[in-house]
Protein backbone atom coordinates (compact mmCIF):
# COMPACT_ATOMS: atom_id res chain seq x y z
CA UNK A 1 0.00 0.00 0.00
CA UNK A 2 1.38 3.40 -1.36
CA UNK A 3 1.45 6.28 1.69
CA UNK A 4 0.08 9.73 0.18
CA UNK A 5 1.24 12.95 1.76
CA UNK A 6 -0.12 16.61 1.15
CA UNK A 7 2.84 17.08 -0.67
CA UNK A 8 2.06 14.57 -3.51
CA UNK A 9 -1.72 16.82 -3.58
CA UNK A 10 0.12 20.00 -4.33
CA UNK A 11 2.27 18.71 -6.67
CA UNK A 12 -0.54 16.67 -8.83
CA UNK A 13 -2.27 19.97 -8.45
CA UNK A 14 0.68 22.69 -9.88
CA UNK A 15 0.99 19.88 -12.52
CA UNK A 16 -2.43 19.49 -13.70
CA UNK A 17 -4.30 21.38 -16.91
CA UNK A 18 -6.21 23.61 -14.59
CA UNK A 19 -3.37 24.90 -12.53
CA UNK A 20 -5.86 25.24 -9.71
CA UNK A 21 -4.08 25.63 -6.62
CA UNK A 22 -0.28 26.32 -8.16
CA UNK A 23 1.48 28.09 -5.95
CA UNK A 24 3.24 30.00 -8.92
CA UNK A 25 -0.85 31.71 -9.91
CA UNK A 26 -0.60 32.88 -6.20
CA UNK A 27 2.40 34.45 -5.99
CA UNK A 28 1.24 36.38 -9.70
CA UNK A 29 -1.31 37.89 -7.49
CA UNK A 30 -4.25 35.57 -9.09
CA UNK A 31 -6.29 33.24 -6.82
CA UNK A 32 -8.30 30.95 -7.99
CA UNK A 33 -11.82 32.41 -8.55
CA UNK A 34 -9.69 35.25 -11.23
CA UNK A 35 -8.18 32.84 -13.34
CA UNK A 36 -10.08 31.72 -16.23
CA UNK A 37 -11.71 34.85 -16.92
CA UNK A 38 -8.92 36.27 -18.53
CA UNK A 39 -9.40 35.59 -22.66
CA UNK A 40 -6.21 34.58 -24.78
CA UNK A 41 -6.34 38.08 -26.41
CA UNK A 42 -5.97 39.75 -22.65
CA UNK A 43 -3.26 37.10 -21.85
CA UNK A 44 -0.88 37.85 -25.65
CA UNK A 45 -1.50 41.64 -24.65
CA UNK A 46 -0.34 41.45 -21.33
CA UNK A 47 2.76 39.17 -22.45
CA UNK A 48 3.05 41.57 -25.43
CA UNK A 49 3.15 44.82 -22.97
CA UNK A 50 6.08 42.89 -20.51
CA UNK A 51 7.63 41.75 -23.68
CA UNK A 52 8.03 45.19 -24.86
CA UNK A 53 8.60 46.50 -21.01
CA UNK A 54 11.64 43.77 -20.63
CA UNK A 55 13.48 43.88 -24.72
CA UNK A 56 12.35 47.85 -25.69
CA UNK A 57 11.73 49.12 -29.15
CA UNK A 58 15.06 47.52 -30.78
CA UNK A 59 14.03 44.03 -29.82
CA UNK A 60 10.79 44.27 -32.01
CA UNK A 61 12.65 46.40 -35.13
CA UNK A 62 15.48 43.59 -35.45
CA UNK A 63 12.63 40.35 -35.02
CA UNK A 64 10.45 42.59 -37.87
CA UNK A 65 13.57 42.96 -39.61
CA UNK A 66 14.55 39.04 -39.35
CA UNK A 67 10.86 37.24 -40.06
CA UNK A 68 10.96 40.13 -43.38
CA UNK A 69 14.21 38.66 -44.31
CA UNK A 70 12.82 35.02 -44.15
CA UNK A 71 9.44 35.48 -45.69
CA UNK A 72 12.00 37.18 -48.40
CA UNK A 73 14.38 34.49 -48.93
CA UNK A 74 10.94 31.76 -48.78
CA UNK A 75 9.03 33.55 -50.83
CA UNK A 76 11.07 36.12 -53.27
CA UNK A 77 10.29 39.74 -53.72
CA UNK A 78 7.09 38.91 -56.23
CA UNK A 79 4.90 38.03 -53.09
CA UNK A 80 5.62 41.63 -51.26
CA UNK A 81 4.65 43.06 -54.60
CA UNK A 82 1.72 40.43 -54.62
CA UNK A 83 0.52 41.47 -50.88
CA UNK A 84 1.16 45.41 -51.24
CA UNK A 85 -1.45 45.36 -54.58
CA UNK A 86 -3.79 43.18 -53.05
CA UNK A 87 -3.47 45.65 -50.04
CA UNK A 88 -3.94 48.63 -51.96
CA UNK A 89 -6.65 47.13 -53.80
CA UNK A 90 -8.97 46.20 -50.88
CA UNK A 91 -7.97 49.69 -49.57
CA UNK A 92 -9.15 51.35 -52.44
CA UNK A 93 -12.50 49.47 -52.39
CA UNK A 94 -13.28 50.44 -48.62
CA UNK A 95 -12.04 53.61 -48.67
CA UNK A 96 -12.18 55.04 -52.33
CA UNK A 97 -10.43 57.68 -54.29
CA UNK A 98 -11.18 60.67 -51.49
CA UNK A 99 -9.22 58.49 -49.07
CA UNK A 100 -6.11 58.98 -51.27
CA UNK A 101 -6.86 62.67 -51.93
CA UNK A 102 -6.78 63.16 -47.98
CA UNK A 103 -3.97 60.91 -46.58
CA UNK A 104 -1.94 63.03 -49.48
CA UNK A 105 -2.98 66.38 -48.60
CA UNK A 106 -2.19 65.40 -45.04
CA UNK A 107 1.29 64.06 -46.34
CA UNK A 108 1.74 67.04 -48.01
CA UNK A 109 1.43 69.15 -45.55
CA UNK A 110 3.82 67.35 -43.46
CA UNK A 111 6.22 67.51 -45.79
CA UNK A 112 5.68 71.20 -46.26
CA UNK A 113 5.76 71.85 -42.38
CA UNK A 114 9.32 69.93 -41.91
CA UNK A 115 11.16 70.81 -45.13
CA UNK A 116 9.82 74.38 -46.24
CA UNK A 117 8.12 75.61 -49.55
CA UNK A 118 11.81 75.71 -50.94
CA UNK A 119 11.47 71.82 -51.11
CA UNK A 120 8.56 71.50 -53.92
CA UNK A 121 10.76 74.35 -55.51
CA UNK A 122 13.88 72.14 -55.80
CA UNK A 123 12.13 68.70 -56.57
CA UNK A 124 10.27 70.04 -59.58
CA UNK A 125 13.44 71.63 -61.10
CA UNK A 126 15.01 68.02 -60.41
CA UNK A 127 11.27 66.06 -61.58
CA UNK A 128 11.04 68.81 -64.49
CA UNK A 129 14.59 68.24 -65.81
CA UNK A 130 14.40 64.02 -65.82
CA UNK A 131 10.65 63.95 -66.02
CA UNK A 132 10.33 66.00 -69.06
CA UNK A 133 13.01 64.35 -71.06
CA UNK A 134 10.63 60.96 -70.46
CA UNK A 135 7.34 62.87 -71.55
CA UNK A 136 9.05 64.45 -74.58
CA UNK A 137 10.22 61.08 -75.37
CA UNK A 138 7.03 59.36 -74.74
CA UNK A 139 5.49 62.35 -76.62
CA UNK A 140 8.27 61.27 -79.73
CA UNK A 141 7.05 57.39 -79.58
CA UNK A 142 3.35 58.25 -79.78
CA UNK A 143 3.86 60.72 -83.00
CA UNK A 144 5.79 57.89 -84.67
CA UNK A 145 3.41 55.26 -84.13
CA UNK A 146 0.54 57.37 -85.62
CA UNK A 147 2.44 58.04 -88.79
CA UNK A 148 3.63 61.81 -87.75
CA UNK A 149 -0.01 62.60 -87.74
CA UNK A 150 -0.54 63.25 -84.67
CA UNK A 151 -0.14 67.01 -82.67
CA UNK A 152 3.51 67.73 -81.26
CA UNK A 153 5.07 71.16 -80.04
CA UNK A 154 6.72 72.88 -82.28
CA UNK A 155 10.16 71.92 -80.28
CA UNK A 156 9.61 68.15 -80.59
CA UNK A 157 8.88 69.54 -84.60
CA UNK A 158 12.30 71.34 -84.87
CA UNK A 159 13.77 68.32 -82.70
CA UNK A 160 12.62 65.93 -85.76
CA UNK A 161 13.79 68.30 -88.29
CA UNK A 162 17.11 68.73 -86.59
CA UNK A 163 18.13 64.98 -85.87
Amino acid sequence: MQKHSQSDDRRSRSQSSSGRGSSRSKRRGYDEDDRGSMTTREAGRLGGQQTARTHGHDFYEEIGREGGNTVLEEYGPEFYSEIGRKGGERVAQEYGPEFYRKIGRKGGRAVAEEYGPEFYSEIGRKGGRVGGQRVRQLIEEGYHQEGGRGKTSRRSRSRNVNE
